[in-house]
């Protein structure tokens, strides 16, 4: 049996953002023993926590790991997925490469709008279904209007370790994010560069502009 230390690590690798109470019925523990061991985790350096909108009412705190948090975990998944990338480089045109990250980022926006139609949407609601999109999709994002732009704030991101050797995976949220904005993103900050985070502009365009979703091109 693992130790509760462990199996609330684990709870967290599976379903990314969690509550103290979504983790003690996770772990069967009570909500004062659950925040005795996040404390610990936190202190390590292993999970870090955020305010969350969720609904109506007062926000709510999650919790999730850290890229140290992460690198707790095995890491063959990691490695065979890297060599995979690097074979798929060594035997493709760069642009041919670009492009499957852009098809596969494209139907990830796919399985989040089967049911909602993007050119219905106003602004807000692309914005809001965008940082929903890219929170479960593992890269801690805010979303929000600075003037006439857009701006993508991202302080986690789920492929930070393929990345460091790849960077064409930054091809992923930024097609995420033109696709669902219907408008060119363009990335100011990026955490493989040794920025705190990533940081996206998108150009504020009133919808009323917006004929279709631009293709992304490789």
């Amino acid at each position: 049996m693992s130790s509760t230390r462990e199996q609330v690590l684990q709870n967290l690798l599976q379903r990314r953002r969690c509550t103290i109470n979504e983790l003690a019925e996770a772990v069967a523990i009570n909500p004062i023993s659950v925040r005795h061991h996040i404390t610990k985790l936190e202190a390590d350096g292993l999970v870090v926590s955020e305010e969350e909108r969720h609904g109506v009412g007062r926000p709510r705190r999650v919790y999730f790991l850290t890229e140290k948090g992460m690198e707790e975990f095995p890491s063959r998944y990691l490695r065979l997925a890297t060599n995979l990338l690097q074979q798929l480089k060594d035997n493709l045109p760069s642009k041919t490469v670009e492009k499957l990250f852009t098809q596969i980022a494209s139907e990830m926006v796919e399985d989040h709008t089967t049911e909602v139609d993007l050119g219905q949407l106003t602004t807000e609601e692309r914005m809001n279904l965008l940082e929903h999109l890219l929170n479960n999709e593992g890269f801690t994002a805010e979303v929000k209007r600075d003037g006439d732009k857009i701006v993508i704030n991202e302080t986690t991101c789920p492929y930070y370790h393929i990345g460091q050797n790849h960077h064409e995976v930054c091809t992923v949220d930024r097609t995420l994010i033109s696709s669902v904005l219907a408008a060119p993103a363009s990335q100011i900050k990026c955490i493989l560069d040794g920025d705190a985070h990533c940081t996206y502009q998108v150009p504020l365009i009133e919808l009323s502009q917006i004929q279709e979703v631009p293709e992304i091109k490789a």
